[in-house]
């Protein structure tokens, strides 16, 4: 994007994307990588020239975070698979819930270890069958976080040390504190959202150890600060704001997955851009993106 991006956020491609999510800059290919779980979609974004690629994926994708190998991993409704965009293949790695064919993978992050976290949740929307999992070096775990319906999340503080994870039907966003090992400690609740506003999707840490939450319903996203205070809020033209990531050169520009879902004919024809990706200047810089080691 150029230096003069507006704080107010703009439509950079358009996808209408049934359910955008997951978006992650990889600085290896200075691009901007996100899905569309609904549609069976991965997206590449490239600001530099001002383009989009996409690929079909094998059934509902979740999440997508680049791996130390050069490629990708992707969170697929059946486990956990290695993608190469330039064969177009995706090779199974783990499957956590083939005892669970109603849940769906959701949303993700990568530590700065290398460790995989990502979550599930219940494809329908109403049992309390979302789990969270760190997957590092070939060991994948079941995280002991409370169940929930839908995952969000999760995402993790500048230290690596604070493991910030969404209950969206809940409207909470909860933190915990991670062991030297990986494993969980106490868990606090972190801020609530009040009726109204919309739901809490995926987080997003910024440098300066704030946190973002785009808003389900809520037409904005939000900054909180690490004691989860309400810091800023940043209106959009569309209802359904999935999650926020840092990216550019310099890693202020926020980009934003949105979604179609749950919009009827006449909330579409009020909003053309839904489940576009847009970009703002928040102001901040994020943090730098790691590289899973699964």
């Amino acid at each position: 994007m150029t230096a003069d991006l507006s704080t107010a956020p703009q439509s950079v491609l358009s996808v209408g994307a049934t359910l955008g999510e997951g978006p992650v800059w990889v600085a290896r290919d200075a691009a901007l990588w996100f899905v569309d779980i609904k549609a069976h979609r991965i997206h590449r974004y490239d600001p530099a020239i001002d383009v989009g690629q996409s690929w079909a994926a094998p059934g509902q994708v979740g999440w997508i975070v680049p791996t130390d190998d050069g490629l990708f991993a992707v969170g697929l409704q059946s486990g956990v698979h290695r993608f190469d965009p330039v064969q177009t293949s995706f090779t199974l790695i783990h499957a956590p819930e083939a005892h669970l064919p109603g849940n769906r993978q959701n949303d993700a992050c990568v530590a700065p270890d290398g460790a995989l976290w990502f979550g599930s949740m219940d494809d329908a929307e109403e049992a309390d069958s979302g789990y969270f999992y760190r997957f590092h070096k070939g060991a994948c775990v079941e995280a002991g976080l409370p169940c929930v319906s839908i995952t969000n999340g999760p995402a993790l503080s500048p230290d690596g040390r604070t493991l910030y994870h969404t209950d969206t039907l809940g409207k909470r966003i909860w933190r915990t504190q991670l062991e030297q090992d990986g494993s969980v400690g106490n868990t606090t609740l972190f801020t609530k959202i009040e009726e109204g506003a919309g739901y809490p999707d995926g987080p997003t840490v910024d440098a300066e150890g704030c946190l973002w939450t785009g808003l389900f319903g809520g037409w904005a996203v939000r900054r909180y600060d690490p004691a989860g205070k309400l810091m800023r809020e940043i209106r959009f033209p569309v209802a359904n704001i999935t999650k926020i990531a840092f990216g550019g050169p310099d890693l202020r520009t926020a980009y934003a997955t949105t979604a179609r879902k749950g919009l009827d004919m006449t909330a579409l024809t009020e909003q053309p851009l839904a489940g576009d990706l847009f970009a703002f200047d928040p102001g901040v810089a994020g943090l730098p993106g790691h590289i899973a080691t699964i």
